[in-house]
């Protein structure tokens, strides 16, 4: 049974004369003591709450008079409403009726004090959101730096002997940064209330094996440092794809390999298996040697919070995976026994669909083309024009508004990348004014940023922050004739 939330009237007493000769406690501690019942309020309203006494005193009912009182615990002043009844004694007739006092009661126009703590909260909420947004920002532009000079690298390194060992550890690189940026897309959809995850159809074996050469330092080489072998195992049958969010699968699959690896300290096998079980449900499991659980942390390993590594551990990994894995329509499963190991089994609906052909790269180089980058971050603007320059195109940089248009004005060019956020001239404000001294110049606005819909209409297309070189360069084959 819920409790009974009461609100405490505010009730006092006062002679016909206007003296007060009683006030209940929540009187006293709103507007006054019973020797001066109106001392919390300004002298404007005390005159006003004097005057109605006095009127009730002549038989006149007074409603609805709201005074303003000053209290120690708030900021502002408190709106009080107050009524005003005339007290009879005698006989109930006209002429016998006498008015021997006044009865004043009120009621604060405000909300609780419980609310104020809730009202606190959500505004530390919404600080802490604007303040989140602003770090997924700065998080976006240095994903940027790291995914361009990835690419960088990775061009590089196709004219070295090398080459295969190279590209292997820059493409686990490349993808331990996408999935920063994609970690950072959730948080930032989280954070404006859009929850609803675009889905693609997703292969689990391929996911599977990027997971486990994503991991390959913390099942290979830190175990072998300390004297410790792990050998691990694939079994990947074909299987249809299911639709999710590869990063985030991505997510529970390397969580799920880390706790295997943790479970084994004196070494063991790891098996990663991927198959369709006999109601057609696509399946994976993670499978360990290790030193298994007890029921009772079985039952537990779901919940925020819980953990059994002590310091080490932030109860969170198996919760979020959890979580994941119910946002995808999935079930996960765990059969353990103490020193008997651990396997965890995930399920999945199939997609029904089919997965995308992979698109063949783009073998002839686009005409080169004359750009204009603005951003007022260094390292980005850096990037962007070593990328943009590995096509041939001519790049000139601004690191503000006000120097693009300069170089507007002195030179021509065929289309602008632009930054969303920068100090006293936003992306937006840089592309109307362009868009009036050069009519027709694509405008083209990069941003860590994802409330960017203001600034929709004066620009071409919007490429989030971090974004790589396929998708400058086929912003440019779009815009570029």
């Amino acid at each position: 049974m819920l409790p009974t939330v009461e609100t405490e009237l505010l009730v006092a007493t006062c002679a016909p004369t206007g003296e007060a000769t009683h006030c209940n406690s929540a009187w006293q501690s709103v507007l006054g003591t019973v020797d001066e019942p109106w001392s919390q309020l300004a002298e404007s309203d005390q005159e006003i709450a004097n005057a109605a006494v006095l009127e009730a005193a002549t038989g006149t009912l007074v409603t609805n008079q709201i005074v303003s009182a000053a209290t120690p615990e708030r900021d502002e002043p408190l709106p009080v409403l107050l009524h005003f009844v005339p007290v009879y004694s005698g006989k109930d007739t006209d002429d016998d009726r006498v008015i021997s006092a006044v009865t004043v009661s009120g009621e604060v126009m405000a909300e609780p004090s419980s609310w104020m703590i809730s009202q606190t909260q959500r505004h530390r909420m919404e600080a802490l959101g604007r303040m989140t947004m602003g770090v997924a920002h700065d998080l976006n532009n240095l994903l940027s730096g790291l995914i361009g000079h990835i690419e960088l690298l990775k061009e590089r390194a196709s004219n070295e002997l090398s080459a295969d060992s190279i590209r292997g550890s820059l493409s686990t690189i490349e993808q331990a940064a996408e999935d920063g940026a994609a970690l950072i897309e959730k948080l930032q959809r989280y954070i404006r209330r859009d929850t609803q995850a675009h889905f693609e159809p997703v292969d689990l074996p391929t996911l599977l094996e990027d997971s486990v050469t994503l991991t390959q330092p913390y099942w290979y080489n830190e175990p072998r440092r300390q004297g410790i072998e792990i050998s691990i195992e694939q079994d990947h049958e074909e299987v249809p794809p299911v639709q999710g969010v590869p990063s985030e699968l991505r997510e529970v699959f390397v969580n799920l390999i880390l706790n295997a690896v943790q479970a084994m300290p004196e070494g063991g096998t790891l098996r990663v298996a991927s198959f369709t079980d006999r109601h057609e449900n696509v399946c994976v499991e993670v499978e360990d040697t290790g030193i298994g659980m007890t029921s009772e942390t079985k039952r537990h390993i779901f919940e925020p919070l819980y953990t059994t590594k002590g310091d080490k551990g932030t109860g969170m990994g198996l919760a979020a995976s959890y979580g994941i894995v119910q946002e995808h329509e999935g079930q996960i499963h765990v059969d353990t026994e103490p020193g008997e190991g651990t396997t965890f089994r995930i399920t999945f609906p199939p997609s029904g669909g089919t997965l995308p052909e992979k698109k063949e790269p783009e073998k002839t180089p686009a005409d080169a083309a004359r750009v204009l980058v603005v951003d007022d971050e260094e390292m980005v603007r850096s990037i962007v024009t070593q990328l943009l320059s590995l096509k041939g195109h001519d790049v000139d940089l601004a690191d503000s508004g006000a120097e693009a248009l300069e170089l507007i004005d002195a030179n021509t060019y065929d289309i602008v990348f632009t930054d969303f956020g920068m100090p006293e001239m936003t992306g937006a404000e840089l592309a109307q004014i362009i868009h009036q001294r050069v009519p027709g110049l694509p405008v083209i606005l990069l941003t860590g940023y994802t409330e960017t819909d203001k600034a929709v209409k004066d620009v071409e297309a919007v490429l989030s922050k971090p974004f790589k070189l396929e998708e400058l360069q086929a912003t440019i084959q779009r815009f570029v004739e």
